[in-house]
Order: C-alpha cells, then sequence, then structure tokens
C-alpha cells in the first residue's frame, strides 16, 4: 500500500509536505482555523504496517508552545480508542515521531482525542438519570449546542460550577468532567451522595465545540481565545462564553472550576485568585485549605510546581476564574493537567491520559465537601 496521511475527521489536523518516503515524512503542524497558533495535531496514517516511520514536524519550532514539545511523547491508537505513548525527539527545531505500526491504519495525536460524538454520548447518558439533567444555553458560532448538565436539587444551598475546554486542544478537561460525572452519578459513592444532599453541580463539558471538531488548540470558530472573553463576551465573536456567563449569574456560584490543560508542566496544579485585588484573608484560607485536601485526595494533585503569582491587572478579569472569583467573593481555580506525563507519579506507557484526567475529575468531590462551610 501507498502511505496515505489524511486528517478530515472530527479534531484532525495536519498540513503534509511529503510523505513519498516511510523514514522521512514532512509534516507541519497546522494553524487553528481563524487563529495563527500551532500546536494541535491528529491524523490517520493507512500503508504503513511493518514500516519503521520517522514522522518530522518541520515547523515545530514556532509553535505556539515550542517548550510543550521538550520531554515530550506523542499518543497513538490503531482504534481510536485505545491510545499509548510513541517515541519522539525535539531538537528545538524539528519534531520526530519515530514509530513501527503494527496494522495498515493508525493514528497519531497531541492528546488522547475526546470526541464529539463521545461529548453527546455522555450528555445521553446523563440525561437519563434521574436526579440530572441537560440543558440548552444557546448556539456556537457554526450552530453546535452549547450544553449544560445540572446534577442535584437546583435549588440546593451551595451551588457549584464546573466549566471545561474553553481551549479545545485541551482534550484532558473533558475526560476530567467525564470522571467528574460518573463519580457523582454513582449511587455507591458516599461522598457524591453526601454532597448532593447540600449541593447542586453545574457543569459545561465543553465550552469550545467548534474549536473541538475544527482541531483547533486554543480557539473558536471566530478565532477567539474564549478564557479572555469573560468580560465583554459578544454573539458574534463569544457565544460560547456569552450564554455560561448568563447562566451563572442566574444561578449563583459558590464554588467555581475551570479545567485546561498545560502544554510544557509535567504536572497537576491549580492557579488562584491571590492577586485580585479584592482578595480577602478568608478567600485566601479557603484556596489553601482547598489545595491541602486536594493533595490529600488525590496523589496525582501537587502545589511545589505550578505558575508564579503575578501581580493584578485589570484585563486578569477576563479569565473565567478571575472574573468568578472577582465578581462573587467565591472559591474560584483554574485547573490544570499535564499534556505530558505527571512527573511525580509516570506511567511512561500512556503517560498523562483520559482515564487518569478521570480519575482526577472523580477525586474533587472530596475536598470540595470538606470545603463547604469554609
Amino acid at each position: 500500500m501507498t502511505i496515505k496521511i489524511s486528517q478530515n475527521f472530527d479534531s484532525g489536523a495536519i498540513e503534509v509536505v511529503n510523505a513519498s518516503d516511510p523514514a522521512n515524512i514532512e509534516l507541519k503542524l497546522r494553524s487553528d482555523s481563524h487563529a495563527d497558533i500551532h500546536q494541535w495535531f491528529h491524523f490517520r496514517v493507512q500503508g504503513a504496517r511493518g514500516q519503521a516511520l520517522a514522522l518530522r514536524f518541520t515547523n515545530a519550532g514556532q509553535a505556539t508552545y515550542a517548550k510543550g514539545f521538550e520531554d515530550y511523547n506523542a499518543v497513538a491508537s490503531y482504534d481510536g480508542e485505545n491510545w499509548f505513548r510513541v517515541p519522539t525527539s525535539f531538537d528545538g527545531q524539528v519534531m520526530t515521531i519515530r514509530h513501527t505500526p503494527d496494522l495498515d491504519s493508525v493514528y497519531y495525536a497531541y492528546f488522547e482525542p475526546y470526541s464529539w460524538e463521545r461529548h453527546l454520548r455522555l450528555l445521553g447518558e446523563v440525561a437519563e438519570n434521574p436526579i440530572a439533567r441537560v440543558s440548552d444555553l444557546g448556539s456556537t458560532i457554526d450552530g453546535r449546542d452549547m450544553n449544560l448538565v445540572t446534577i442535584g436539587n437546583p435549588q440546593a444551598e451551595k451551588k457549584i460550577w464546573f466549566i471545561a475546554r474553553q481551549h479545545p486542544g485541551e482534550s484532558m478537561a473533558e475526560w476530567f468532567v467525564e470522571g467528574l460525572i460518573d463519580a457523582l452519578l454513582d449511587d455507591a459513592n458516599p461522598i457524591a451522595r453526601k454532597l448532593l444532599q447540600r449541593c447542586v453541580f453545574h457543569i459545561v463539558p465543553n465550552m469550545n465545540p467548534d474549536g473541538s471538531v475544527r482541531g483547533n488548540l486554543r480557539t473558536n470558530a471566530a478565532g477567539a481565545n474564549l478564557n479572555r472573553e469573560w468580560m465583554t463576551p459578544s454573539l458574534d465573536r463569544s457565544p460560547e462564553v456569552l450564554c455560561v456567563k448568563e447562566k451563572i449569574h442566574a444561578t449563583g456560584v459558590d464554588m467555581f472550576f475551570d479545567i485546561h490543560g498545560d502544554e510544557a508542566l509535567p504536572y497537576n496544579f491549580v492557579a488562584g485568585n491571590e492577586m485580585l485585588e479584592k482578595f480577602t484573608p478568608a478567600q485566601a484560607a479557603a484556596q489553601k485549605a482547598f489545595i491541602e485536601r486536594y493533595k490529600n485526595a488525590s496523589p496525582d494533585f501537587q502545589d511545589q510546581v505550578g505558575y508564579p503569582v503575578s501581580k493584578y491587572k485589570e484585563d486578569m478579569l477576563t479569565l473565567a476564574s478571575k472574573y468568578i472569583g472577582h465578581h462573587f467573593g467565591c472559591l474560584a481555580l483554574t485547573l490544570e493537567m499535564p499534556f505530558k506525563d505527571n512527573a511525580d507519579l509516570p506511567v511512561p506507557h500512556v503517560g498523562w491520559n483520559g482515564a487518569r484526567s478521570a480519575a482526577l475529575g472523580a477525586a474533587i468531590l472530596q475536598p470540595i465537601l470538606l470545603s463547604l462551610d469554609d
């Protein structure tokens, strides 16, 4: 078979320069659909069974987050369900995947994808549960549905909000949410049952459906970085943020979590709101206590490595967790997971992946329960 490389499918993204020589296949990272951002890739190779492939990404050194390719291994799958890491090197300019496929068809990606089909299936399973509802908040620029999952009594004392995947290529965020939802709907989970006596959970599994399907890393169909739109979202540029923001103001919020992935840092951590002008000692204590409780709940979570605390700037309020923390005075955190592996507890064969993200999502219920009265 002649080698064929394709990307015309859900979240597919690559540019093929030359695929005539299996030992020297030249590729380019494709930009987001409406923004000059190069990072995400997801493509299929056919006809290479038993051949030693060298897939060279010739513009990796000009990627938006080139450090993300240092000490990084790409993921591969034969069936789109089971993903594993493959040897990958980066010399500062060119990133090279070296792999000999066992089958005629193999997929390669920046991180384990979370498909739109799986997203819709998750919503369908949630809607069948008597303690949960799936509601429509509006539409994306491309006309896809913006759906909200609500678990528990909407009139409950505490309102807990989760949003995920504002940056669509950070697919680990929706895996995290799947784990969170599965735990909340598990009748045998005593932490979930206790929480739902006092709390309602409002969850947006995918804030950026268009970007996800288009194979973008950071932006929606208008080229907007949704995590910079929270002060003044608009229908023509960021309808996804606009409809979610309106719903949050309608329901109120007592805890807020924005779920992301970080390209460079091989750790799980949160970014807090200590730089905000109105950040009170009580908020500081609640934030610190939550972090300690999360560390106790999951050894995959840590607080030794993360983002340095920056000084307050007004444009920080364009970020979701900063906007919510500032306007509602509640615990509001951005949670980051790695594209690489968790350096504290590495699993080289798979690295950080969907299943581990889901487990971290389930584990967050314990610190939430212990933090209700802070």
